[in-house]
């Protein structure tokens, strides 16, 4: 079974950054797709970004020039870099994996990020 952990969320003021972590209980080698998910109040979780096997990253539109995936083998954890914060970039940042074999889906228990004055 594998485990996600996320940390990192916090509050912060507009403008600022945070950097989110997700941290795998196996190689992150073993998934072909990590991403990170953003769940508003009131709101259906939405993709944020994604980082394939091969590293190879996309961004949701809001995200992009504002937001960095990535991934260390050696700590098997993914990240989330934020800069230039909103308060629409407000909720429950959920980290997600996919396994290769077999092929299943696994959630984290999500991180809180508030963005506000």
């Amino acid at each position: 079974q594998v485990q996600l952990v996320e940390s990192g969320g916090a509050l912060v003021q507009p403008g600022g950054s945070l950097k989110l972590s997700c941290a795998a209980s196996e190689s992150i080698f073993s998934f072909n797709v990590m991403a990170w998910h953003r769940q508003a109040p009131g709101k259906q979780r939405d993709l944020v970004a994604v980082i394939d096997d091969g590293g190879r990253t996309n961004y949701a539109d809001d995200a992009k020039g504002r937001f960095t995936i990535s991934r260390d083998s050696a700590n098997n954890t993914m990240y989330l870099q934020m800069n230039s914060l909103k308060p629409e970039d407000t909720g429950v940042y959920y980290c997600y994996a996919v396994t290769k074999v077999p092929v299943r889906v696994y959630w984290g228990q999500g991180t809180q990020v508030t963005v506000s004055s």
